[in-house]
């Protein structure tokens, strides 16, 4: 396996969309996003926290992108989120005229 900022960048997406993964692989970016152990200390300046904005964007981008991919399947799926299930409940009726 190569180490590159691209095989690092598909194998953090590819774990993140794994549903097995995925909560884990957030708690853990949490985590290391708050932990002072970090690749490139804090107290360097600019550089100690390049790596905490590199982590923190990859996080927010992936994760707006599942809930977009989400909204996407609930709407197609014809589930209003405003209606719910109630969609179903229309009735069709037939006027009549009363003399």
């Amino acid at each position: 396996m190569s180490f590159s900022p691209k095989a690092l960048y598909d194998w953090y997406r590819s774990t993140l969309r794994n549903p097995q993964y995925r909560w884990w692989v957030i708690l853990g970016s949490l985590v290391y996003l708050i932990s002072p152990i970090d690749i490139a200390p804090d107290f360097i300046p600019i550089v100690g926290q390049i790596d905490d904005l590199m982590i923190l964007t990859l996080l927010i981008s992936e994760v707006s992108q599942m809930v977009l991919d989400f909204a996407k399947t609930k709407k197609a799926e014809g589930v209003s989120p405003d209606l719910g299930d109630h969609q179903a409940a229309t009735v069709n009726v037939d006027a009549v005229t009363l003399d």
